[in-house]
C-alpha cells in the first residue's frame, strides 16, 4: 500500500470485518466511522486533519469493528503494522497493560451496542500480565513504605592502611510478604519510573541518619554512611537541604553522610557541578558510585570534583588472572590519586585482593572480605569486635 492515500467522498477506507493491515494519519478531509449496532448503522465518530484512524485494530490484531468512509476529499498517509507493533512493544509493559484493558473494554461495549454478548476480560497476553505485575508491585511497595516494611542493611567499607572499619554504605531492602526478598534491581528501578523513588530515598536517609548516630557512639570515634541517591531525586528541589536537617537533627558532622552517585546518573556535568558545588558547601561528601562500567566520559571528569571513586567490582574479579584488567585497576587508581579523589574498590573477596589494593595505595575496600551487608542491629551487637 502506498505511503499517501487520497479518498473521493463517499470511498470507503476500510469496512467492518477486514483484517488489521494498516492504521492512517488522516492529513486533510474528514471521516466517518460507522458501525452496525442491532441492524442499523450508527455513526461512532467524526474525525479530522490529525486523526489516528484504524489503529485499535492493528494495536489488538483483531479484524475492524467500524467502517471509515470519506466526508470530502481526504489525504492519508499510511502507517504500517509492522511499524506500530515495534512501537508498542518498545513501551513501557505498563502503558502496554492500560492501553490492553482500555481495547478490551472498548470492544466489550462495542459488542454489547451490536447486540452480541460480552466476556469477562482476562490477561491473556505476556506484555499485558507484565504490566499488571509492575502495577501490582508499585502497589504493594508504597503499601510497604508506609509502614516501614523496608529494610536497610548496612556494608562495611575498611580503611586498607589502618584495617580497621572507617565507614558503610546503606542498601535498601524489600522483603515481600509472598515472594520473600525482591532484588534492589527490581524494586528500586520501578521506584524509578516513578515519583515513588523520592519518598524511598527520604526513608533511607532517615534511617541512615540514625545508624550513623548509633555507629559513631559504639565506636567512639568518627565513622560516615554512605547512602546512593538516584538521578530522579538529584533532581527533586530541595535534597540536598532536607538530607542536612536530617544531619543536624540527629547531632551528626556533616561528613558523616555521605552521598553516591551512579556513574550513569552523573554525566550531566551541568546538573551535577552545582549539586557538587552545594554538597561541599555544607560539608558534605561525594562519591562517582560503579567506575568503569560503561558510562565513562573522562573529557568531563575534570569538571566534577568527586571526593571519591568507587572501582567497579567487575574489574576485582579478574584482575589477579587477567593483567590487561589489572592495567585498568591501576589506571583508575592513578587518575583518582591525581584528581585527589580517596578510592573505594569493591567486591573484594580474598587476602590477595587486598594486598593488591595495598601496593596500589588504595584507600578503602569494600566486600565480603570485609563484611556482608547486615542490619544496624547485627552490626551493633559485634561493636566491640567491629570498631576495634
Amino acid at each position: 500500500m502506498s505511503a499517501e492515500i487520497r479518498l473521493q467522498p463517499g470511498e470507503v477506507l476500510f469496512r467492518e470485518g477486514d483484517p488489521p493491515t494498516t492504521a492512517f494519519i488522516l492529513d486533510e478531509g474528514q471521516v466517518e466511522i460507522r458501525a452496525t449496532q442491532r441492524g442499523r448503522q450508527v455513526v461512532l465518530a467524526l474525525l479530522g486533519p490529525g486523526a489516528i484512524i484504524g489503529e485499535m485494530a492493528i494495536i489488538d490484531a483483531a479484524p475492524r469493528t467500524a467502517t471509515a468512509v470519506a466526508l470530502s476529499a481526504c489525504r492519508l498517509i499510511a502507517l504500517d503494522r509492522t511499524r506500530i507493533a515495534e512501537r508498542i512493544q518498545a513501551a513501557d509493559p505498563v502503558i502496554r497493560a492500560l492501553l490492553q484493558g482500555t481495547l478490551q473494554r472498548y470492544r466489550g461495549a462495542l459488542a454489547a451496542l451490536q447486540g452480541g454478548t460480552t466476556r469477562a476480560a482476562s490477561v491473556e497476553r505476556p506484555d499485558e500480565a507484565v504490566g499488571v505485575s509492575k502495577m501490582r508491585l508499585e502497589s504493594q511497595l508504597r503499601a510497604a513504605l508506609e509502614v516501614g516494611g523496608l529494610d536497610v542493611r548496612y556494608q562495611p567499607l575498611m580503611e586498607v592502611a589502618s584495617g580497621r572499619i572507617a565507614g558503610f554504605e546503606a542498601l535498601v531492602r524489600w522483603t515481600h510478604p509472598e515472594r520473600g526478598p525482591i532484588s534492589p534491581a527490581e524494586f528500586v528501578a520501578l521506584a524509578e519510573e516513578t515519583s515513588l523513588i523520592v519518598p524511598v530515598g527520604e526513608y533511607v536517609f532517615d534511617i541512615a541518619c540514625a545508624a550513623a548516630r548509633d555507629f559513631i557512639d559504639a565506636a567512639g570515634r568518627p565513622l560516615f554512611v554512605a547512602v546512593n541517591v538516584s538521578a530522579r531525586q538529584l533532581r527533586e528541589p530541595g535534597l540536598l537541604e532536607r538530607v542536612i536537617a536530617r544531619v543536624d537533627a540527629a547531632g551528626l558532622p556533616r561528613g558523616s553522610i555521605k552521598i553516591e552517585i551512579t556513574e550513569s546518573q552523573a554525566m550531566d556535568p551541568v546538573l551535577m557541578q552545582g549539586f557538587i558545588a552545594l554538597c561541599h558547601g555544607h560539608g558534605v561528601k561525594v562519591a562517582l558510585d560503579d567506575f568503569g562500567t560503561g558510562y565513562s566520559h573522562l573529557t568531563q571528569m575534570h569538571l566534577l570534583p568527586f571526593d571519591t571513586i568507587k572501582i567497579d567490582q567487575g574489574f576485582v574479579r579478574s584482575m589477579l588472572d587477567d593483567p590487561r584488567s589489572m592495567a585498568i585497576v591501576e589506571t583508575i587508581v592513578a587518575m583518582a590519586k591525581s584528581l585527589d579523589a580517596s578510592i573505594v574498590v569493591e567486591g573484594i573477596e580474598s587476602e590477595a585482593e587486598l594486598a593488591v589494593l595495598r601496593r596500589l595505595g588504595c584507600d578503602y575496600a569494600q566486600g565480603w572480605l570485609v563484611g556482608k551487608p547486615q542490619t544496624r542491629e547485627e552490626l551493633l551487637m559485634r561493636a566491640e569486635i567491629l570498631f576495634t
